[in-house]
């Protein structure tokens, strides 16, 4: 056997933060050159797989489990760690790095002192201070410790996850724009707008940077009811075709690419687009009743061309902040604007808030709270053929 016939084993963490999961690395860890790490990256989850199942990887076949993090120290002074996150194409050779996993960043704190980047002492809450590098957003971490050890189990539930573990709470700050033009909290200036999307027709929405980029249409707009599971969208290729249309040109309006083209073939994670409707009766994936009193509305989140199990959690923030805004798509459905609210999902239900602010036509969010939980599933080293 000569050294190219050998695998090359890679120091890694295999954790759930949230409704999703992922494969943590640290950047030393990687090979330098992004290209050449993008493919590591790639072949670790089993990506591209034509056959959409990457059964020869550590991904699971579906937008919340083909997920990679790196975390390492931070070159910032009001941070502990810098982490980035990257969302795996499943048949196609392409890491979108141009967003954030909500739910994953319920991990990154855990992962931070499972590493040693942050080193608590004691029992309580240890606060890792995150910067998110796709995004240049701040996010706090309160994570439980004991003996200056992550606190993993607990009798936290979250819907969307079979079992309880330890809350860990997270705090977005100012999850609302960003630098540049084009990154205001609502790109075109306006808290609704109308798209003009080829082969669909005109639709009226909620362009966001909130969380993630966003785009909020009612759910009767694509003919639903907003009560819908995985099984009623993602079996339909017509609707999945109307639903990446409008997510592609929204992302032209919101100036995230040049043209609707571009958007499909290079940008799936971002926008994430989502659809709403007034409080309604389901049945949630679990098989649990979710009355029409236990909530305030429906909403529904697409992830990389397929309806979410559950909501993302950057579209939990986005729903917060966009929500708090008269004049949006959600506040509408609500009838009126709303700083805290619970909603349905098709897993169970979520509890937000937000305070947003408004000035001379712009407007802010300060922080979106919400709490999550996450473990880690595997600690040791991922193999990979060689890749030179």
């Amino acid at each position: 056997m000569t050294a190219t016939d050998r695998q090359r084993a890679i120091p890694a963490l295999y954790m759930r933060g949230g409704t999703s999961k992922g494969v943590f690395f640290l950047p030393a860890d990687l090979p330098p050159d992004p290209s050449t790490r993008d493919r590591v990256l790639m072949r670790v989850v089993g990506s591209p797989d034509p056959y959409e199942k990457q059964i020869d990887g550590m991904g699971g076949a579906t937008s919340s489990t083909s997920k990679v993090v790196i975390v390492g120290p931070s070159t910032r002074p009001d941070c502990d760690v810098d982490y980035w996150f990257g969302q795996v194409a499943i048949g196609q050779p392409v890491i979108d790095w141009s967003g954030n996993c909500g739910n994953l960043s319920a991990a990154v704190g855990p992962f931070a002192i499972h590493r040693g980047l942050v080193r608590p002492a004691g029992d309580g809450i240890a606060v890792v201070r995150i910067w998110q590098a796709n995004l240049g957003k701040r996010i706090i971490a309160h994570v439980p410790v004991r003996g200056g050890q992550v606190q993993e189990l607990g009798d936290f539930e979250l819907d969307g996850v079979t079992f309880p573990a330890a809350e860990v709470r997270l705090e977005f700050l100012d999850p609302g724009g960003g630098e540049g033009p084009g990154s205001a909290m609502f790109p075109t200036g306006r808290a609704a707008d109308v798209l003009t999307v080829p082969g669909v027709g005109e639709i009226r929405a909620t362009l966001v940077n909130a969380g993630n980029p966003t785009v909020f249409v009612a759910a009767s707009s694509l003919g639903l009811a907003g009560t819908e599971l995985q099984p009623d969208v993602n079996s339909r290729a017509d609707l999945l075709a109307r639903a990446e249309a409008i997510r592609a040109h929204a992302a032209v309006a919101m100036g995230l690419a040049p043209d609707a083209a571009q958007a499909t073939a290079h940008r799936q994670h971002t926008p994430k687009l989502a659809f709403a409707a007034p409080a309604a009766a389901y049945t949630a994936a679990s098989g649990r009743a979710v009355g029409a009193g236990d909530i305030d509305l429906n909403v529904r989140i697409f992830s990389m061309g397929k309806l979410h199990h559950a909501m993302t959690g950057t579209g939990a923030v986005a729903i917060a902040a966009t929500a708090a805004v008269p004049g949006t798509v959600l506040a509408d459905v609500l009838g009126g604007a709303r700083g805290e609210l619970r909603f349905g999902h098709p897993s169970g239900t979520l509890k937000v808030g937000a305070q947003a602010h408004g000035r001379d036509g712009r407007w802010s969010v300060a922080l979106v709270a919400m709490s999550r939980t996450a473990r880690r599933l595997m600690d040791g080293v991922v193999l990979v053929p060689p890749w030179e």
